[in-house]
């Protein structure tokens, strides 16, 4: 099946994170890119998308610290005694995306800055034939 026809949906973003890349649709008619991806074009109302990859580059645009969080991130170990960050991220072609925040100190966000740069680092939650990706961002270097 070429990229062409790949189903905009959930499951196929999904599929590309597992690859370690970082999808989006783009409209062709008007180029406007979008993540999470649309099937249907939102601004000029066309179905006439492709896949496009992003460069994974971007920076932090909101964050927050989870204490508490879904029972699936308290079954890795986190909770009250141990918060984990998720955030907006502002990529450089323009989408805004929700990601779990890595290489930050979720116990000091005073010391987290709006603008820090972040790079797209999938990660992978569960084991053998339950294993989930996860969209994060790493701390730029």
């Amino acid at each position: 099946m070429s990229e062409k026809e790949i189903p905009f949906t959930a499951y196929e973003f999904q599929q590309y994170l597992i690859q370690g890349e970082l999808m989006a649709s783009r409209c062709v008619d008007c180029q406007k890119i979008y993540l999470p991806v649309r099937a249907i074009c939102p601004d000029c109302g066309t179905s006439n998308l492709e896949w496009i990859k992003l460069s994974g580059k971007g920076k932090l645009a909101a964050y927050t610290s989870v204490y508490i969080g879904p029972s699936f991130m308290n079954d890795l170990g986190f909770g009250r005694d141990k918060p984990y960050l998720t955030g907006i991220v502002e990529l450089i072609e323009g989408p805004r995306i929700s990601a779990r925040l890595l290489g930050l100190d979720p116990e000091n966000p005073s010391e987290i800055k709006i603008g820090t740069p972040l790079e797209f680092s999938g990660i992978e939650i569960g084991e053998e034939d339950n294993i989930s990706p996860q969209l994060a961002f790493k701390a730029g270097e």
